[in-house]
């Protein structure tokens, strides 16, 4: 396959990846899908989409032949039910984190990817920012050396306006792919098991919507074929700090660590007490070129989302997920973030938030291979 009809579904920074899709030189047609007509109609205007391709209806677009492919960035709790319905109906299918809210749903996707023979491709920005490919240029090339221990970390204030209702008392590990998938990935395994523990208590309103009391929930991770911890910390309500989506990477011969606030500048150590301050390079060159301007920071269009926002354009990730999505669909192949991977990436979360209710009990993460 050399073309492909993509729709996009969900306009929140979904369409963000209207024009990325559009200048893609594999893509055939972009079309969209939101239940706000207003939207449609503008999105429809600006970037002059086919009127037989856009949708206020999800139902309509898996029935459609005619599409290829389809991107989910909705809210969370629609993730499992339109991926399975977009995989039962032999599409490609991409969705934004996390891939379901439980075990079940996560474990049906992996087998309904394996039964369509589709592409699946959870699109994890945090694998895919500039910080994070930087970091993970040093692993491979073994200017690390040997990694001896990692650390991520996701705080954010979701009590700010633009959030959905489902998210207030959100538990903090139950999405916790952010601060877990570059930890798993830069030391090129997955979870095997999780101690988590939970720390604070949120109000009594927000915990009430979960049955979830705490404000802050920090796990450490057994990683398959590995002597090397992962630690990873998340908090979305009731803790001040500025927003931080972050890695740190320890090894023999250097270390990285991301900057404590915004814009001061990562750190990079080599020796000794010395620090080096940088801001990490864009990453353009990884890009084939008609999309390579994407990856810029200057490229942010429309930022209202407020983990967009709040996250500088989450790192120039958008036009490598595309690549990678739709390169896998052309060449046959399974993503670099396919179900199985997707699946253990997100159980790890599931599986540190049942642990923390447990009171720090380990819990094996499941894994899909």
């Amino acid at each position: 396959m050399s073309k492909i009809t993509v729709v996009i579904v969900g306009m929140g920074f979904g369409k963000e990846f209207i024009p990325i899709y559009q200048k893609h030189p594999n893509i055939k047609a972009v079309g969209i899908c939101t239940r706000n007509e207003n939207t449609l109609n503008e999105l429809k205007a600006k970037f002059n989409l086919d009127e037989n391709l856009v949708f206020t209806d999800f139902e309509e677009v898996v029935k459609r032949e005619d599409v290829d492919a389809i991107h989910i960035v909705t809210p969370v709790p629609e993730h499992a039910r339109m991926t399975l319905a977009s995989l039962n109906a032999n599409k490609h299918t991409a969705c934004t984190i996390p891939m379901a809210m439980t075990v079940e749903d996560c474990k049906a996707i992996v087998e309904a990817k394996r039964r369509a023979g589709k592409v699946y491709m959870m699109m994890e920005t945090a694998l895919y920012t500039r910080e994070f490919l930087y970091g993970l240029k040093l692993a491979e090339s073994g200017q690390l050396g040997k990694i001896q221990f990692v650390r991520g970390s996701h705080i954010q204030d979701m009590s700010m306006e633009g959030w959905a209702e489902y998210w207030k008392g959100y538990p903090p590990m139950l999405n916790g792919t952010h601060a877990i998938s570059p930890l798993l990935r830069i030391n090129n395994t997955i979870a095997e098991s999780v101690v988590c523990h939970g720390s604070g208590r949120l109000s009594d309103d927000l915990a009430s919507r979960y049955n979830a009391p705490y404000a802050v929930e920090t796990a450490t991770f057994k990683l398959k074929g590995s002597d090397v911890v992962a630690e990873a910390t998340r908090s979305l309500f009731d803790v001040v700090r500025q927003y931080r989506e972050s890695y740190d990477v320890y090894g023999t011969k250097m270390s990285f660590e991301w900057e404590q606030l915004q814009d001061e500048g990562h750190a990079v150590f080599d020796g000794g007490e010395n620090a080096q301050r940088l801001d990490v390079p864009d990453t353009d060159e990884l890009l084939i070129p008609e999309i390579a301007d994407f990856t810029k920071r200057e490229r942010i269009d429309d930022p209202n989302h407020v983990s967009f926002l709040q996250g500088a354009g989450h790192g120039g990730s958008h036009p490598h997920l595309v690549q990678e999505f739709v390169a896998a669909i052309v060449e046959g192949r399974d993503s670099a973030v396919d179900a199985a991977l997707a699946a253990n990436y997100t159980c790890a979360g599931i599986c540190a938030h049942e642990s923390a209710m447990k009171g720090g009990v380990r819990i094996e993460v499941p894994s899909f291979e």
